[in-house]
C-alpha cells in the first residue's frame, strides 16, 4: 500500500536534508512552494512538515519559517558504576558534578508515576513524598537536568526528609543517619517523550525525547527507600561507560 501523500513529501524533504541540500540552520521552502512543487494541497504540505518537526529534524519558527535543526555534538555522561562524594554529599556522575540546583527544591505529597510506584511498592494513588529539583550550569543558569526523588510516606512523613533543607549530604546522609545504611544503589537507563511541562523547563524543541536514568536506593536488607527519576535532553546527552575484559575474554594465544 502506498504511503499517504504527506509522508511521501516528508520522505523527499528528509532525504534532501540528509544529502545537504538544506544545511543545518537554513530554511526549507515555504509551505506554498512545497505544495506547488509536489502538486499537493497546502494542508498536505503542512502535515509533511509537521512529521519532520515531530522527528526533531526541523523547527517551525515564527517569522523565519521551517528551519533545519542544528545538531549538537552530544555530551557524554560517563557512568563509572561507582558513587562519589564531595563536600555537598554523594553524586553519581563526574561530568555533572559541577552542576547545581537552579532553584529551591519543590517538596510535596502525591501519587508516584505508575512505573515508579511499582518499584516503591506503593499502591495506585498512594501518597508519597516528592522532592523535585532542576539542575544546571551555575554560571549560565541554563537548565540541563530534572531530578525527582520519590520516597514512601511511611519512611518520610514527620521527619527531616520532608523539609527543604535536609542538612549536609542531603537525603542520603540523612537516610544513613536514620539507620538505613549503608545505602545500595542500582540504575536503569531508558527514554521517553517529555511532558509539556518538562519540555518547557528544559527548553526542548518538538520531537526531542528525554534521556532517563532511574536510580533505586535500597537498604542492606533490600527495602526500597527512594526512586530518583533524572531526565535530560536525549539530543544533547548520551550515556557512556568503559568496557573491561572478563576472565573468559582473555586474548587468544
Amino acid at each position: 500500500m502506498n504511503d499517504p501523500a504527506y509522508r511521501q513529501v516528508a520522505a523527499d524533504l528528509r532525504a534532501a536534508i540528509e544529502r545537504g541540500q538544506y544545511p543545518q540552520g537554513t530554511a526549507l521552502p515555504k509551505i506554498t512552494d512545497i505544495a506547488a512543487a509536489a502538486g499537493i494541497a497546502k494542508q498536505t504540505a503542512r502535515e509533511a512538515v509537521a512529521e519532520l518537526e515531530a522527528e526533531g529534524l526541523v523547527e517551525v519558527i515564527r517569522r523565519r519559517g521551517t528551519i533545519v535543526r542544528i545538531r549538537q555534538v552530544k555530551r557524554r555522561l560517563t557512568r563509572a558504576r561507582q558513587v562519589f562524594r564531595d563536600e555537598r554529599g554523594y553524586y553519581f556522575d563526574p561530568t555533572a558534578q559541577p552542576w547545581a540546583a537552579l532553584e529551591a527544591s519543590a517538596i510535596g505529597w502525591g501519587p508516584a508515576p505508575r512505573d515508579v510506584a511499582i518499584v516503591l511498592g506503593t499502591g495506585p494513588g498512594e501518597e508519597v513524598l516528592i522532592r523535585d529539583r532542576i539542575m544546571g550550569d551555575p554560571q549560565t543558569r541554563r537548565p540541563l537536568q530534572l531530578a525527582t526523588s520519590f520516597l514512601p510516606a511511611t519512611l518520610a512523613r514527620g521527619n527531616r526528609l520532608a523539609e527543604k533543607d535536609t542538612g549536609p549530604g542531603g537525603i542520603y546522609d540523612l537516610l544513613e543517619a536514620m539507620g538505613h545504611g549503608p545505602l545500595v544503589w542500582e540504575e536503569a537507563v531508558g527514554a521517553r517523550m517529555p511532558t509539556p511541562t518538562e519540555a518547557v523547563r528544559l527548553a526542548l524543541p518538538k520531537g526531542i525525547p528525554l534521556l532517563r536514568i532511574m536510580r533505586t536506593t535500597t537498604s542492606p536488607d533490600g527495602q526500597v527507600l527512594e526512586v530518583n527519576d533524572t531526565r535530560m535532553s536525549a539530543d544533547e546527552f548520551e550515556i557512556g561507560y568503559s568496557v573491561t575484559r572478563h576472565p573468559s575474554a582473555e586474548p587468544a594465544r
